[in-house]
């Protein structure tokens, strides 16, 4: 009994203190996402719409069918199936209390979900109506600037012969532009567009006399019992796990092992800024009672380096397909929109609660072939102007085990790709997850993005396990084990090769206030030696070691401070070993009687090399997500304000400096910086209606 009062207890707490804490929730999981992907690249524009979405509107627990509880990422399938069979079991739920007394649910996973979920007898309005959408809508404008202050060498001033005829300079300014309106009625409708302009970029002149260098437009409509949804513009499609289709962001290794699975959102709209991993055209989700069939058809410009017949001067064919979406110089603007890629499919699945399977068709076709480079570890990538790829996959609910996966089939190489897993829930505090993969060396599809240790899903086999134990209230450990092998020669590995890579996370959480982990992962890869004689490249194992201790504590309401020391190794035998270091502090001020916010960070960092380098997140501004790496010596620091005002409007303003000891000149081409400093300035307001 004494048990049952401290969970209600602990619960109330949540409830009075959640409305509060929306910023600092999501921030987590974006900052716990950030920085298992190791990359300054990442964009996780639409995994935040959804948080922040549930955020708004918290899904009720007497009315959701599952959907919207999986599009959360928060809950593993067997924690949903538990939600509806208890709500089938003994009806509505009357209270949030009820969570407690499921069977594969604990206080963590309560209070993880808490913010985004609610108990409700009304049902939500099936019927969307003018007057409601334009009442109740939701209006947003984002308008933001970016820059490094200091002078680039690809910025110099030099004469208009020179900058036609070299790739040192850039033909734009240094500014960094975008913006964002956006219009949403619940999940049901979306209207809006995304302008992006990367420095060194022309605006309005040029190249670029439209204006910004990418333009990103959606309508969306999502509800209706037979027409489930329908995208007209730039639009997202996810299948599966991701071997065949799956656009946007995916899930990789992570210390949370239930997001080893994937959770596809069928469709949904565009709205970030990378140019390449989206579909433009036309797209409908179609149902009747436990079935749902998706036709889509997407067809746009993507940059390619390619060679034209000299007569006519149309394109023969495509050597490389460029992804980097920069335009700034003679060789980036000649690559843009130099290939026109169509893709068109249909996916057929079929749900009932427990269950669901689905298998898909898509076509993926060119108007110019594509050969690449002749090279040994080239010789199974696609070439050519089209490929298919069939796939079926599946997810089954038995009890407290949950198996799921995929098969998919290149028509083009005849080369298969599969997946198989299963997640178990052997105890509201333990939980086990395994994972088996094999991509065929030739397998082919653009889209793909299933589980793998390489960025691609191909040329590789696996097995992954991974843990979850709660040891005690305050205590729990994460834990996996992923063991690979690439059958094939990749690049800058002239061989066949394998590897291995495991993670030891305990976790100490006493209550809301504190939170200490540590984290010990190896990684062991193998790749060509720097000792080469010239005749033949023999591989080598590189061996790294991350060490971490990362504290947070809750000093007061208002006041946070983070604080962590990270250490890292690499050997190899070709090479000096090699070490890092990184300290940083972090102090986060939210005042709840205040209209604004501030983060600071003040961190030191020793590196030997690039190699050595460090990633680590840091705050940064509304949908600019920043995890940059912290290599050879130096410090960092930055401060980031947001300040609301007429109740509408929010501005961010932030300055970061990276100031280092070691180096008299930075980066190197177009973009050295002659001196030890870089730094960043990012303004944003955003007007919310």
């Amino acid at each position: 009994m004494r048990n049952k009062l401290l969970v209600i207890a602990s619960v109330l707490c949540s409830l009075f203190s959640w409305a509060q804490e929306r910023n600092e929730i999501i921030q987590q999981r974006v900052e716990f996402i950030s920085e298992q992907n190791e990359s300054e690249q990442i964009d996780l524009t639409n995994l935040f719409d959804q948080l922040n979405y549930f955020f708004d509107h918290p899904i009720n627990l007497n009315a959701t069918d599952g959907e919207d509880l999986r599009a959360l990422g928060l809950l593993t399938e067997v924690q949903i199936t538990n939600i509806l069979l208890h709500r089938k079991q003994f009806g509505k739920f009357i209270s949030i209390y009820e969570l407690q007394s499921l069977t594969y649910w604990d206080l963590t996973t309560i209070q993880l979900v808490l913010p985004f979920i609610r108990v409700d007898d009304r049902l939500d309005q099936l019927h969307l109506t003018f007057k409601d959408a334009i009442k109740e809508g939701k209006f947003e404008l984002y308008t933001r600037y970016q820059r490094t202050p200091e002078q680039k060498s690809g910025y110099e001033q030099v004469s208009d012969s020179v900058l036609a005829n070299s790739n040192s300079y850039y033909y734009g300014n240094a500014d960094h532009y975008y913006t964002r309106f956006r219009y949403t009625y619940r999940t049901n409708l979306s209207l809006g567009f995304t302008a992006d302009k990367d420095p060194g970029e022309e605006f309005f002149k040029g190249s670029q006399k439209n204006g910004f260098d990418f333009y990103s437009g959606h309508a969306f409509f999502k509800g209706g019992k037979y027409i489930r949804g329908v995208a007209l513009g730039d639009y997202l499609v996810q299948i599966g796990q991701g071997l065949n289709t799956w656009s946007g962001y995916a899930f990789g290794k992570t210390a949370d092992i239930f997001a080893s699975k994937k959770t596809a959102n069928l469709l949904r709209p565009y709205t970030s800024v990378d140019e390449n991993r989206f579909f433009r055209g036309a797209a409908a989700v179609v149902g009747f009672k436990q079935f749902s069939l998706l036709n889509f058809y997407s067809q746009k410009r993507i940059d390619g380096a390619g060679i034209s017949d000299s007569l006519t001067d149309d394109l023969e064919f495509i050597t490389t397909i460029d992804l980097s979406g920069l335009h700034r110089t003679n060789r980036e603007i000649s690559k843009k929109n130099q290939l026109s890629e169509r893709v068109f499919g249909s996916y057929l699945q079929y749900v009932v609660p427990r269950f669901n399977a689905g298998i898909a068709y898509v076509n993926q076709s060119y108007n110019a072939p594509l050969q690449r480079d002749s090279v040994p570890y080239n010789q199974y990538a696609f070439r050519g102007t089209q490929t298919s790829t069939l796939s079926g996959d599946y997810s089954w609910v038995i009890k407290n085990l949950n198996f799921f996966g995929e098969v998919s089939y290149s028509t083009h190489s005849k080369a298969v790709a599969q997946l198989h897993g299963v997640m178990m829930v052997l105890d509201p505090k333990v939980s086990f997850s395994l994972i088996y993969r094999n991509y065929n060396k030739a397998y082919y599809s653009f889209y793909n993005n299933g589980f793998s240790e390489g960025s691609n899903t191909q040329n590789e086999n696996g097995l992954f396990a991974g843990w979850k134990v709660k040891l005690t209230s305050a205590w729990t450990v994460n834990a996996y084990a992923d063991i690979f092998t690439f059958p094939w020669m990749k690049y800058l590995v002239d061989a066949p090769s394998k590897g291995y890579e495991f993670l030891f996370q305990p976790v100490y959480k006493p209550n809301k206030e504190l939170e200490i982990y540590g984290r010990f992962r190896q990684q062991v890869r193998q790749k060509n030696s720097r000792d080469n004689d010239g005749s033949i490249t023999s591989i080598e194992d590189v061996i790294q070691r991350n060490y971490r201790l990362n504290l947070s504590y809750k000093v007061t309401e208002a006041i946070t401070i983070k604080s962590r020391v990270e250490y890292m190794t690499i050997n190899r035998n070709s090479n000096q070993p090699e070490e890092g270091w990184l300290i940083s502090q972090d102090i986060i001020v939210r005042p709840k009687s205040m209209p604004f916010d501030i983060a600071l960070r003040y961190a030191l960092f020793d590196t030997d090399s690039y190699d050595s380098r460090i990633y680590t997140y840091e705050n940064n501004a509304l949908y600019v997500f920043s995890s940059p790496s912290y290599y050879y010596q130096g410090s960092r620091a930055y401060i980031l304000v947001r300040y609301s005002f007429l109740k509408v409007c929010d501005l961010w303003v932030r300055y970061g400096t990276f100031l280092y000891s070691d180096r008299t000149s930075l980066s190197s081409g177009a973009e050295e910086i002659k001196g030890n400093r870089k730094s960043d300035i990012t303004l944003q307001l955003r007007i919310s209606l």
